[in-house]
């Protein structure tokens, strides 16, 4: 049984200061938006605020239970309540916590809430085909590869391939038994 050793808690106005870093990180940006964006700290307060404010998405810091540290973000958006579908982007910006299976605990509880609390059937991902620790974390919480978007996204001056995946609610249901809360 795996323990769950962060939490998920809505965004606070002071956020900002970390996240404004973490975007500005060339490591990061290259994983989670494929290139460096040059944003000012009134930009990312202002891109906060929005989220604080977004009442059709699910927007979160992610938080070691045992610090309160606040190490990364996790989203739940693009929902689609007919079809009952959404996007669920996740990333660590606090390097020193990479590869320690948080952005996979995280995932685990913004699943359980999309599936049991909103409804959902289908969580999907497009993740850089050369990102492998990217599509590891998705296969443990259940994601099956769906195809390949050849040539979708343009990274430092070349463009790569992206693979679509999925996670249905029944295949979500077999990883969460592995998991304590």
């Amino acid at each position: 049984m795996k323990k769950i050793r962060v939490y998920l808690r809505a965004f606070e106005p002071e956020d900002y200061l970390l996240l404004h870093k973490w975007r500005n990180d060339d490591d990061i940006a290259h994983y989670f938006s494929g290139t460096i964006r040059f944003t000012s700290t009134l930009n990312e307060k202002k891109w906060l605020e929005e989220k604080i404010f977004d009442k059709n998405n699910v927007n979160c810091a992610i938080c070691i239970k045992e610090t309160n540290e606040f190490i990364g973000c996790i989203f739940l958006n693009n929902i689609d309540y007919i079809n009952r579908s959404a996007h669920c982007p996740t990333f660590i910006g606090a390097k020193e916590h990479w590869n320690k299976g948080y952005a996979t605990e995280a995932r685990i509880l913004m699943l359980k809430h999309a599936f049991y609390d909103k409804g959902l059937e289908r969580i999907w991902a497009n993740v850089h085909e050369d990102n492998i620790g990217s599509l590891k974390m998705h296969e443990k919480c259940g994601y099956k590869r769906e195809g390949l978007l050849r040539r979708a996204s343009y990274v430092n001056g070349e463009f790569k391939n992206m693979f679509i995946l999925s996670v249905l609610k029944e295949d979500f249901e077999e990883i969460l038994n592995d998991y304590e809360f």
